[in-house]
């Protein structure tokens, strides 16, 4: 059985809403995720495991370090 914390790490990046400024449309619009964001602060990026590691090398590209 799957550990728990391994797969939410594989299907969920959260990061400071701040970081899409100015980037969030174009990953609504080439990847499959969905962005979540609770409040002002921070967002969550819900998607399958193959569109989290994309997005992942994406937002690294454009300087944005994930935890």
């Amino acid at each position: 059985m799957p550990n728990p914390s391994r797969l939410r790490d594989s299907t969920q990046i959260e990061l400071p809403a701040h970081s899409l400024d100015g980037l969030r449309e174009q990953v609504e619009a080439e990847y499959t995720v969905t962005i979540l964001q609770d409040d002002s602060t921070q967002c969550r990026i819900v998607g399958s495991p193959v569109e989290i590691k994309a997005l992942s090398s994406f937002l690294s590209r454009h300087g944005i370090s994930l935890p």
